[in-house]
């Protein structure tokens, strides 16, 4: 990263680091970046930034980037991860401020392996009224 300030890692709770790591992988579709045990530290990928899964941390509100969120919460659900609030367009873009312009955001909850509550988060052309 050149110039100014970006996020560099953002940390989630894990009870059990085993079993984090396996959600995470298949949620993210990439393996760890590394581990380090002890002290329990487990690291992914999330572009530029790091995914920290550690047991000493508080629970933090990740909101994912996916391609398509409903088939996404359709594929999780088959896998037996818990849907909180299901897909639903949560805003339209009528600039290019906060998202696409001329795009709908889609947005569902699911709770991961550690009982963490994660959003998903999505872009899709408007749809007609």
């Amino acid at each position: 990263m050149t110039g100014g300030t970006g996020l560099a890692q953002v940390a989630q709770h894990a009870e059990d680091l085993d079993r984090a790591g396996a959600f995470y992988e298949r949620l993210l579709g990439s393996p760890p970046l590394a581990r380090f045990d002890p002290p329990g530290l487990l690291f992914f990928g999330l572009g530029d930034t790091r995914l920290l899964l550690e047991e000493g941390v508080s629970s933090a509100l990740l909101y994912l980037a996916v391609d398509d969120v409903p088939t996404r919460v359709e594929e999780l659900r088959a896998d037996g991860v818990v849907v909180e609030s299901e897909p639903h367009v949560i805003f339209s873009h009528t600039d290019d401020s906060l998202g696409p312009a001329g795009s709908d955001e889609w947005m569902a909850f699911i709770r991961d392996s550690e009982g963490n509550l994660v959003g998903l988060v999505s872009h899709a052309p408007r749809a007609e009224a």
